[in-house]
């Protein structure tokens, strides 16, 4: 599995202010990414396995619909099987059944899965729900806050009547 270094905001501002030093230019950040880009999570369900050839495929139950980021930007986030303790397995790639190329979360991760297990990907934050469509007429997933050691939803799944709420009878 690959992972992206992110400097401190400590380190990143004393780079910029020394590479500014002497132009007369000033630096003005707006941290909004920075804030929340980590804070979220995706939890999903593996619905099975696949092997096709060399590759073995785990097939789980979000999609790209549900977090857009790899499919965009070809960044893959940090895995965790929620149901077992062994962390690392046999090479799979982590897709979600939306049945396209750019439905993939993870390439060449080492993970050892079975179906039913439960993954948790993280620094989902800045492009999971904030991102999430109905493509293929698929159902966004709930959104649950945890503060201070509590979940609670705070926005619903949706139902399949909000697929076509916003359409007008001409």
């Amino acid at each position: 599995m690959t992972g992206q270094a992110v400097p401190s905001v400590e380190a990143l501002v004393s780079e910029l202010l020394a590479r500014l030093q002497g132009t007369g230019f000033g630096l003005q950040l707006q941290p909004g990414r920075s804030l929340v880009g980590n804070a979220g999570v995706l939890l999903t369900q593996v619905l099975g396995v696949k092997d096709a050839g060399e590759r073995r495929f785990v097939v789980v139950d979000a999609g790209m619909n549900d977090y857009i980021r790899p499919a965009l930007y070809q960044a893959y986030p940090q895995v965790k099987n929620l149901s077992r303790r062994q962390e690392e397995g046999a090479l799979v790639d982590v897709v979600g059944p939306v049945c396209e190329s750019a439905d993939v979360f993870i390439k060449d991760c080492k993970l050892e899965v079975v179906a039913g297990d439960r993954l948790m990907f993280s620094g989902v934050g800045a492009y999971g729900m904030a991102m999430a469509g109905q493509y293929n007429s698929r159902l966004r997933p709930a959104e649950v806050l945890v503060e201070d050691g509590q979940a609670r939803v705070i926005r619903r799944r949706d139902r399949l009547e909000d697929l076509w709420a916003a359409e007008i009878d001409v």
